[in-house]
């Protein structure tokens, strides 16, 4: 019964893409490894990150990043590297930056810019928010309800 409930622990627990030649024998290393890993995102695979992508690129990026480690790069010098070999779309949280203030802000700007155009759309609507009827509409209403 143990052993039941052994397998259904190893079967149910996350699988994870990494597979047993990428590991490096350093404990620490590694740990470096799967942290800045989990920073970075698929290219193949979008918002994913390439410590859980099975993707060949995710793959490379992974060994990259250990191969980095191994040369004596710090974390944000493997950041770096990958960031200028593959551009700020690999990573999972982007920095703000003028570069790409742009897209942050289109977000609230489009928001504004359409309650904007719908304000004026309501308010050029004639007794749209006064609640008033024309003659027809009252005299239709008299006529539905008896009176």
């Amino acid at each position: 019964m143990k052993q039941f409930f052994l397998i259904l622990m190893l079967l149910a627990s996350p699988v994870w893409a990494v597979q047993p030649d990428e590991i490096l024998t350093d404990p620490a290393l590694e740990a470096r490894a799967r942290v800045i890993s989990k920073e970075l995102r698929c290219v193949v695979c979008r918002n994913e990150n390439i410590d859980s992508s099975n993707a060949e690129v995710a793959r490379d990026l992974r060994l990259l990043v250990r191969e980095r480690l191994t040369a004596g790069d710090n974390d944000e010098e493997v950041l770096s590297f990958v960031v200028a070999r593959y551009g700020e779309y690999v990573l999972l949280k982007p920095p703000f930056s003028l570069s790409n203030a742009l897209l942050w802000g289109m977000g609230p700007v489009a928001l504004l810019l359409g309650l904007g155009i719908a304000l004026v759309f309501i308010r050029r609507k004639p007794g749209a928010l006064d609640g008033s009827l024309s003659q027809d509409e009252q005299q239709r209403l008299d006529e539905l309800l008896g009176r």
